[in-house]
């Protein structure tokens, strides 16, 4: 059990960073520098992704008379924006890949900043005395982001059409090893999490997520497809940040069960949420 213990973060950052280097294969130069070339638009995918769901999360936590772990985890997630499933969801329902993993790239190089900074605000107002060094997001983001999207980059530049072949394949395994390494991470905490239900936690949970799909889909722009997009990318959060967080500010565990919990709650309304996209954008008619 020990042994398995220690090798299940390794595989989990394996995954993670597999599903970055399909962003690598995938991408150019031009698709993931989209976002950061158009201040405009930057200043809405900030607004969506870094603003509005720490906002949200503290007027829940603020007004809401909820767990203090359930509190702390609601504000983790906040905190943690677009993990590497994201590019991948929002091109299954039709994005724009520059746009998809634009604000990827974007959201991910500001998470180094944001992430220490908003913690640390959110943490003097709630009288939690941790702090949350800018190194310790930065070493996380250039591992599990800036190197493999790099070696993808790098591979499709001196075999592009291996990279092409490749991109679905590694996607995929990818996909299957973090299915595979999450399931026994819930069933080892699932008591602690179902400890959680009551009480308003889900109802809280429900709400943030509601809350950061809205203003993902109110900023997106005039183009659907847009709206979607960000939704998306402010509606999924990073567990493996948000854990991290919490290993290092909290001793209580119930914490990361909070924070599991949330991310099976927003996956919930995520597939809600694409569901109704798909079945309003059939009914409406198509360019061309």
């Amino acid at each position: 059990m020990e042994t398995l213990k220690q090798i299940l973060p390794i595989l989990l950052s394996l995954s993670l960073a597999g599903l970055v280097l399909t962003v690598g294969l995938r991408a150019t130069v031009d698709d993931l520098l989209y976002v950061i070339r158009r201040p405009g638009l930057l200043v809405r995918v900030v607004a969506a992704v870094e603003v509005i769901p720490p906002l949200a999360a503290a007027l829940l936590v603020w007004f809401l008379p909820i767990e203090p772990v359930v509190k702390a985890g609601l504000m983790l997630m906040a905190i943690s924006p677009v993990p590497p499933l994201v590019p991948g969801n929002e091109l299954s329902i039709g994005a724009r890949k520059e746009f998809a993993y634009g604000v990827y790239v974007a959201m991910a190089l500001l998470t180094i900043v944001a992430v220490p900074l908003v913690f640390d605000i959110a943490a003097r107002i709630f009288g939690h005395g941790a702090t949350l060094p800018v190194r310790t997001i930065a070493a996380t983001v250039a591992t599990g982001v800036l190197i493999p999207l790099a070696l993808g980059m790098t591979i499709r530049k001196l075999a592009p059409h291996l990279a092409e072949r490749a991109a679905p394949w590694v996607y995929k395994l990818s996909l299957v090893l973090v299915v595979l390494v999450f399931l026994p991470i819930i069933a080892n905490i699932w008591p602690a999490l179902w400890d959680l239900v009551g009480n308003g936690t889900i109802l809280a949970m429900i709400a943030l997520s509601i809350a950061t799909l809205l203003g993902g889909h109110l900023l997106g722009g005039p183009a659907p497809l847009d709206r979607a997009t960000l939704a998306i990318a402010s509606s999924v959060r990073h567990p493996g940040i948000a854990m991290l967080i919490a290993n290092t500010a909290f001793d209580d565990k119930r914490v990361t069960a909070a924070v599991l919990l949330y991310l099976l709650v927003s996956m919930v309304q995520g597939a809600i949420y694409k569901a109704w996209f798909k079945r309003t954008r059939a009914h409406q008619p198509q360019p061309g």
